[in-house]
């Protein structure tokens, strides 16, 4: 097989969550863009609407889902929708997430169950879901959960995210997880852990430390609008097929100092 070959996805059916804006959509156009037949969810109608709409335009085929993945027993519901549509879901991409800002001793429950079941609880019932109606009786399959180099260390100095750091912590470690235990139905389990990218969810955390942000990183730059999609390709394609249970850090190199 030719390098170009194993990177193609013709007719391959990826499913995106968190998929109408920002990281989401991006990948999705990468997967779109060579070849794959998408499926995106998101828990706001409009938001959906305006990026299948984009996503025609660039020719690719799109399906938009409403789903809030927090309502555990939606996924089913999800994944049945995608099967009845397109058969088969070749591609999983995990990338919905939610974050909360507030000093540890102060963290409400609330915040933290909703992070933790975003960013951890509903990827494994989403993976769970999938692999058991799809993946597995087919024997091969992709699953790619966005995790955060804020999963590979501490919080910074009056940054106060506690529970996302710890859920993509736990992402990072499901990854490996899942991969040893689904090796055997050649289905491929990776992380990509984006660093600082300017996106909704990041925003008010940028205006206070985005200067320090690029003035530490090696490279001295933000995550842009491509930067994603390469490794999204790679995890996502046979160019990777000997690659499981490992994380791959987009992050400008901030995270090696």
């Amino acid at each position: 097989m030719g390098v170009k070959e194993l990177f193609r996805l013709d007719g391959q059916v990826a499913l995106i969550t968190g998929g109408s804006r920002g990281l989401g959509l991006q990948m999705a156009e990468a997967l779109g863009e060579m070849g794959c037949r998408l499926a995106i969810s998101a828990r706001k109608e409009d938001e959906l609407a305006a990026a299948q709409a984009h996503l025609q335009t660039l020719g690719c085929e799109a399906m938009p889902i409403v789903c809030d993945l927090q309502q555990s027993d939606r996924i089913p519901v999800l994944v049945e929708q995608v099967l009845e549509r397109f058969g088969a879901i070749d591609i999983l991409v995990n990338n919905a997430g939610a974050t909360w800002g507030a000093p540890a001793e102060d963290y409400p429950d609330a915040a933290w169950h909703k992070v933790m079941n975003l960013n951890v609880s509903a990827p494994f019932f989403l993976a769970r879901e999938v692999g058991r109606r799809s993946m597995i009786p087919r024997g091969r399959g992709k699953i790619i959960n966005i995790a955060s180099v804020a999963g590979l260390r501490g919080t910074a100095p009056g940054v106060h995210t506690i529970a996302y750091n710890t859920s993509k912590a736990a992402a990072i470690n499901f990854t490996r997880a899942l991969a040893s235990e689904w090796g055997r139905y050649n289905i491929n389990v990776n992380a990509i852990c984006p660093g600082f990218f300017p996106t909704k969810m990041s925003a008010g955390l940028l205006e206070k430390v985005g200067a320090a942000v690029t003035a530490r990183s090696p490279l001295h730059r933000l995550g842009g609008a491509e930067d994603l999609k390469g490794a999204v390709v790679f995890f996502a394609s046979e160019a990777s097929r000997h690659v499981t249970g490992q994380y791959l850090a987009v992050d400008g190199g901030s995270s090696i100092v």
